[in-house]
């Protein structure tokens, strides 16, 4: 760990923990619903990918259950704090309004209770239902105030399989204007991590369902939280991008020209490079040209430590990681502990005080 934790701790902002409580209540509350997310899931994937995460999942049952087990690797690590997330197949987005809530709710206090555990090691986000608008800011003031979480994590868009009629939720959806407003007003993290991709089929295999997708992913989300000039109204918004931003934060020169030349692309004040100062990405890149490329894009104050922990596509090295990529020492300090102590990321043992409105 480092030399202080105390004052000057390392967080790994992008670590999960399986709730398999949170499973059973969804896929006995709405078998249906449950089983066709999971068939989506096997479209998804392909036959190959999904037989390989399961035998991974079992694998690394323990570090996504056992508190023990995850302390002795965080020490393994050299990382004093993880922000602690439930695993993204647990967004259940095909949900109804009644228990897509009580699923959130139980989501929140789950992780309150892991957190609970470990207080001097751990914080928490929480979980609210992107699919249902008008529950959302419930769920994050249940998260914030009722559980004392540091925020929500949410998908890149909701939509309910098998079910034309619901439209999908993208990120710069007007009905998402209370959220953004109250997670602002609150000062709320919202960690962006998406599950699942709309070109399905596509990504069947060759596990592009993952490799292609997730950054992907990122790209469009963040993409309309710029275009629609969300981060216009809510530029204090604290919004974490898992996966580095995947493909946005390098390549948004053709973004650019676009906001110039094309009267539908001009729904943001500023170029939208100009966005990336205002949004937080993690350095789960893989590679440390990659990451010297996202901190020199997005500026050192806006990239924090994250491991993706347990999973296979995450690291198990991530500190070492970091220092791989040979940044200039103020830069890497900030990567893996001053910029989450600028945004408030603490162990839940030393926080001073909660949100109260």
């Amino acid at each position: 760990m480092s030399t202080d934790p105390v004052a000057n701790p390392t967080v790994d902002v992008h670590a999960h923990i399986l709730l398999p409580a949170l499973q059973q209540l969804v896929s006995d509350a709405d078998s249906e619903g449950f089983g066709a997310q999971q068939a989506l899931e096997v479209r998804r994937n392909g036959p190959e990918s999904m037989a390989a995460s399961g035998r991974m999942i079992k694998e690394r049952w323990p570090q996504l259950t056992d508190l023990d087990r995850r302390l002795q690797d965080m020490d393994a690590q050299g990382v004093d704090v993880q922000l602690v997330s439930p695993s993204p197949s647990h967004f259940y987005y095909f949900a109804g309004e009644e228990l897509s809530l009580q699923l959130a709710l139980a989501a929140n206090r789950a992780v309150r209770e892991f957190v609970d555990r470990a207080p001097e090691r751990l914080n928490g986000l929480g979980l609210v239902p992107l699919q249902h608008p008008g529950l959302m800011v419930d769920a994050l003031e249940h998260a914030v105030l009722e559980c004392g979480l540091l925020g929500v994590e949410i998908g890149s868009f909701a939509a309910t399989p098998g079910d034309p009629e619901r439209s999908t939720v993208e990120l710069s959806d007007p009905r998402l204007e209370p959220f953004w407003a109250r997670a602002e007003e609150l000062g709320a993290l919202v960690f962006l991590h998406p599950f699942g991709c709309s070109l399905d089929e596509r990504l069947d295999r060759f596990y592009l369902a993952n490799t292609v997708s997730q950054p992907a992913e990122n790209a469009v989300a963040l993409s309309h939280l710029i275009f629609g000039g969300v981060l216009d109204r809510h530029p204090l918004l604290k919004v974490v991008a898992a996966h580095g931003g995947g493909y946005l934060p390098t390549s948004l020169g053709r973004s650019d020209h676009a906001w110039k030349v094309r009267p539908e692309a001009h729904g943001c004040a500023q170029p939208p490079s100009s966005y990336l100062k205002k949004l937080y990405f993690d350095s789960l890149v893989h590679d440390p040209a990659e990451l010297r490329a996202l901190v020199a894009a997005a500026g050192p104050e806006q990239v924090l430590l994250g491991s993706d922990y347990p999973f296979d596509m995450g690291s198990d090295l991530p500190v070492d990681e970091v220092r791989a990529a040979s940044l200039p020492a103020d830069d890497e300090a900030k990567v893996l502990a001053g910029n989450a102590a600028a945004l408030g990321i603490t162990p839940a043992s030393i926080l001073t005080a909660r949100p109260t409105a």
